[in-house]
């Protein structure tokens, strides 16, 4: 009996030894995006950089989501510390001008410019399907329901007058590919960084093509309609037997922060984040975070950036 109160005596000292160190360091949440997209490796890749996880005060927590509009939201509610959320979200919500959402999210901050999300609709080569109206009567991919993706597939289909003429299968990235390799969708909507982790596992299993999306908007008028997006080129090779430039358009990538989360909590990440080996850290995850640097921290951003953020870039000279 003896024995076994000693055992259980140094099992609960052993118990408090190790839960010290979490002792008063604040649970900061992080929303990324669904499996296979570049929102949640951003977040995976802060939460598990080194320094990151050596500070002191705060725990950083990757939490996977429905993408950017969900992230807009919850980072709104507070419910997400951080999150990704494309820069034409954060101005639209914050104007109350979200499809079918009037509701002002005011609660968003931006914190910094990461990278540039192009749209990409991957097809079966010799599918027939060349233009984004070819679509019509076909089985297509359009992104989680919640997503950035699912929100500005709805804005450039409906523009090119699809939306509503094809079979819509809202779904992640990942889940798109396996059902198009199983011949279940013709088609396959992306609105994030290339090259893509799901375009090139569909590769591997069809011969694929990329639809010429920029020729699509550049002729129905889409930039005049919607100024915030960017043009931009998939370059030739970028995915297996695609052996030609396609032009495409983009949004910017932006990492945001509810208006309350500590300035200090905010300036400590970036300082984290956006030094050459900060850098180097999150290229080493996803070679789309190339675009990231100090000189272009500031990019894309149209709205209110967090106070945090503000003396972070002006020390770096970017504001």
């Amino acid at each position: 009996m003896k024995q076994m109160v000693k055992i259980l005596a140094l099992l609960i000292a052993a118990t408090v030894v190790f839960s010290v160190p979490a002792i008063g360091r604040e649970r900061i949440v992080f929303g990324g995006g669904p499996a296979g997209g570049t929102f949640q490796t951003v977040a995976n890749a802060i939460e598990g950089y080194k320094p990151v996880k050596d500070m002191q005060d705060i725990t950083v927590k990757a939490q996977s989501s429905a993408g950017s509009v969900e992230n807009l939201r919850e980072v709104d509610s507070g419910k997400m510390d951080f999150g990704t959320v494309y820069s034409d979200h954060v101005y639209l919500g914050a104007n109350g001008q979200m499809k079918n959402d009037t509701q002002k999210y005011t609660n968003v901050r931006a914190v910094a410019f990461l990278y540039g999300a192009p749209a990409q609709l991957v097809v079966r080569k010799g599918s027939g399907i060349k233009s984004t109206r070819d679509l019509a009567g076909k089985k297509v991919g359009v992104g989680n329901a919640g997503s950035g993706a699912f929100a500005n597939c709805e804005v450039f289909f409906r523009h090119m007058g699809v939306w509503d003429k094809i079979k819509r299968n809202a779904m992640g990235y990942n889940d798109a590919a396996v059902a198009f390799g199983n011949n279940q969708l013709d088609a396959f909507w992306l609105f994030t960084a290339f090259p893509s982790g799901a375009v090139i596992m569909a590769a591997q299993t069809n011969d694929i093509e990329l639809i010429d999306l920029g020729a699509d908007a550049e002729a129905s008028g889409f930039y005049e309609k919607h100024p915030y997006f960017s043009k931009i080129v998939i370059p030739a090779g970028t995915y297996k037997g695609v052996d030609i430039d396609t032009s495409s358009f983009q949004d910017s990538t932006l990492w945001v922060a509810n208006k309350d989360v500590p300035d200090d909590v905010v300036y400590n990440l970036l300082a984290a984040i956006f030094t050459d080996e900060g850098l180097a850290h999150m290229v080493a995850q996803k070679k789309t975070f190339r675009s990231m640097s100090v000189k272009k921290g500031a990019d894309g951003i149209v709205t209110p950036m967090h106070p945090g953020a503000i003396k972070f870039w002006k020390e770096k000279g970017v504001l």
